[in-house]
Parts: C-alpha cells; structure tokens; sequence
C-alpha cells in the first residue's frame, strides 16, 4: 500500500494492525493505570469512501477504495478482540467495541434511510469530490449540511457522527457495538 500511506512500505496491513494495537493497548494500560474503568473503543469508520480517498483512488469517484477498507477492517477485527481480551484481563473494568465500519457501510448502503443525499463528497471542500483539499477559511459551504454523509475530505458531518453516536449509546443492531452498548455500560 505504499501508493497510499509512506509506512505502506514499511509494513503490510496485518503487520500495522499489529503495531497500532500494540501501541493502543499501551495507552489504555496508562488510562486503566489511572483509575479509567469503563472504556467505549470506537473501530475505524468506511475510510476507504471519504471523499478525499474517492478523489484520490477511486476511478469513478462514488466505488470505495476496497484495499483501503481492507485494511481497515483488519485493524478493526484486532480490536474487537482486544475488548475480549481486556475483559478477561482487568475484571475490574469492562471494555467495548463500537463497530463505526458496520454502522458508516449501513448508511452508504441505505443513505435515504439517513436522510442523506450526497455520500461520496464533501459539503466543504475543493476538487473532486470536494475531497483534494479540505473545506479553506472563508469557503461558503453547501446550504444542506444535514444531507451530506461528510463535512470536508475526511470528516463526518454532524448529522453523520449523530448516527454514529446515537447508535453506539442504543445499538440498533447487535454488530453496533460489542458486547455491549454504551447506555448499558454506564449502568454498570
């Protein structure tokens, strides 16, 4: 993957899974360290169809960058087991997995169940998909905010990160989050 991030050369996507989780489960060690005991572990979303990765890698613009979401979903599957590892490791503490991938595939999948119209570009941006550069200072952004899946070339708007939350804290499905969510972790 080196034609998309430089440490693409330095590392296949398991082996940089491999590394990030390493490296994450050293900073909620610091966190549990210092008294943290209920921990929601938010997965990488679709990055693979942000309008910055469609105008850069995608051909027509609208398909995701599969190799992309790939490798994001390798990391994903890592953390999902990290959660399972942390509650048998720290039974003073319990962890979970907010699956942010599954729930950002179900609303590109279904957008007017959403009440979006535009998934592939940003509402503030320049280029294709307004995703080459992001929204600029004093940039007029589009008017219908809440009908665009993302604000610039990376980033959810706020209607997108709504969803997120909204289902995270009630999941509307049992693969939203693991293995609980977080209206119910807080009652522990």
């Amino acid at each position: 993957m080196p034609q998309y991030y430089s440490t693409g050369n330095q590392y296949t996507p398991d082996q940089y899974a491999d590394v990030l989780i390493e490296q994450y489960t050293e900073q909620l060690k610091i966190l549990y360290d210092y008294g943290a005991r209920r921990m929601a572990l938010f997965g990488l979303g679709q990055i693979g169809c942000s309008p910055n990765e469609l105008a850069q890698n995608s051909q027509d613009g609208s398909t995701c960058v599969q190799k992309i979401n790939s490798a994001n979903q390798i990391f994903n599957n890592r953390l999902k087991s990290l959660v399972t590892n942390l509650n048998s490791n720290t039974p003073d503490a319990r962890f979970i997995y907010v699956d942010s991938f599954g729930i950002f595939q179900d609303i590109i999948s279904r957008p007017s169940s959403f009440g979006f119209s535009v998934t592939n570009a940003g509402c503030c941006g320049v280029g294709r998909n307004n995703g080459q550069i992001t929204c600029l200072p004093l940039q007029t952004p589009c008017q219908n905010r809440d009908e665009y899946l993302f604000w610039d070339a990376f980033h959810p708007t706020e209607a997108g990160n709504a969803i997120v939350a909204r289902r995270a804290y009630s999941a509307e499905s049992a693969s939203d989050a693991y293995p609980i969510d977080i209206k119910r972790l807080a009652l522990l």
